[in-house]
């Protein structure tokens, strides 16, 4: 969406949740969640700590899940991995990652992110319980 809708909606107070990250704008708008949670369903967020402490705000009961890279040199091979920004940014986004593993401990649960089936599961297994 372009900026001047994204300001207004940030006005209108339509997001969940939003924030601006290295220069970039993201955003969960309220109404879909909303939508989803009436029919019955689950709503599986990705956001960042910056996020999911706007949607405990908002909504208490929501069940965060913080996703952990299983040691600080994976974080580092994955975001290097990805290719996508300077060494500059890089270092950025590395210190940021850190920052949020430190926050990992407010979360409801924590899933270390060694292997992507069983982490999935993991995660499904959380979900599922917290239905019962």
């Amino acid at each position: 969406m372009s900026p001047e809708t994204f300001r207004r909606l940030v006005e209108e107070g339509a997001f969940l949740e939003w924030a601006e990250v290295f220069g970039h704008r993201y955003g969960t708008l309220k109404a879909p969640i909303a939508d989803e949670l009436e029919r019955g369903n689950d709503v599986l967020l990705e956001v960042d700590v910056q996020g999911a402490a706007a949607v405990r705000e908002r909504m208490p009961y929501a069940v965060l899940i913080f996703l952990k890279p299983p040691t600080e040199q994976d974080l580092i091979d994955r975001l290097r991995a990805r290719d996508t920004e300077s060494d500059e940014e890089l270092a950025r986004r590395l210190e940021a990652a850190r920052d949020e593993v430190r926050q990992a401990s407010w979360f409801d649960h924590v899933v270390v992110n060694d292997d992507v089936a069983r982490a999935a599961a993991e995660v499904a297994d959380i979900i599922d319980g917290d239905r019962g």
